[in-house]
């Protein structure tokens, strides 16, 4: 499968002792749409790698169907190719699919992962959620995503084909196989919030799938416990209660 060139860059201390932190973003996000929030709050005591997935932000389409194994294999391209790894990693709903794919795929890429509002089971999601994509266009697509990708594509049929692929991407997802996620030894934090589009349920299936998981379930909705933009609308107070619980995860022994 041909690789993709993903959209990288760093924030933080470059100096830090701690491992890098991976972050990847969700469907619709660019990396300031979904993390803006969050940077200025981790960078000033660790190194932190963020990716724009295929299609999103300064990232091409490629002409490759879309699948969380192949964004998967795109990350670890970039992690080899600058000799990362193994890293902390952070993927918020798609972007969590994307991280414990890469875990399982790439077993040495990862020592600690966080997978927040990220389903594994088509069951997992809230009722409704499969008819409202099915029946999903682009005129769907909420304002704010659009405007952020145009921001650093400056490309408007940007926007339409990063939705075709989020689409494609959900509508073809099967669950991840049992075997799959026992096969991921990294410590994981699976994090959710208690108003999502994963049911809370689903969070404690996964964690309970995982040989080596905690549970995190914070009051909230899909994102807004992390500073995304659509979610949090600009209040980084369920962030500020959040982020120390993601962080003293990753720092612990």
């Amino acid at each position: 499968m041909d690789r993709i060139p993903l959209h990288r860059e760093w924030h933080g201390d470059p100096d830090s002792p701690r491992p890098p932190l991976l972050l990847i973003h969700g469907g619709g996000s660019t990396i300031q749409s979904n993390w803006g929030l969050l940077l200025p709050r981790v960078a000033p005591t660790r190194s932190v790698f963020a990716v724009e997935l295929q299609g999103h932000g300064r990232t091409t389409a490629g002409d490759r169907p879309a699948s969380f194994e192949g964004s998967a294999d795109d990350v670890a391209a970039v992690l080899a190719e600058l000799r990362l790894g193994p890293v902390d990693v952070l993927g918020f709903s798609n972007g969590g699919q994307v991280a414990l794919q890469l875990a399982a795929r790439h077993p040495s890429a990862v020592r600690r992962l966080i997978a927040a509002s990220a389903p594994v089971r088509r069951s997992g999601m809230v009722d409704g959620f499969w008819e409202g994509l099915e029946a999903g266009t682009f005129d769907d697509l909420p304002a704010p995503y659009r405007a952020a990708d145009l921001a650093v594509s400056r490309d408007p049929e940007h926007a339409r084909r990063m939705f075709e692929l989020d689409r494609e991407l959900m509508l073809g997802f099967q669950d991840f196989p049992d075997e799959l996620l026992a096969s991921i030894h990294a410590p994981t934090l699976v994090v959710g919030a208690d108003h999502d589009v994963v049911r809370p349920e689903h969070f404690v299936e996964l964690a309970a799938l995982l040989p080596d998981a905690r549970l995190l379930i914070v009051p909230g909705v899909h994102g807004d416990y992390l500073g995304e933009l659509l979610a949090a609308a600009g209040d980084p107070t369920l962030l500020a209660r959040t982020l120390p619980h993601l962080l003293a995860f990753l720092d612990a022994a």
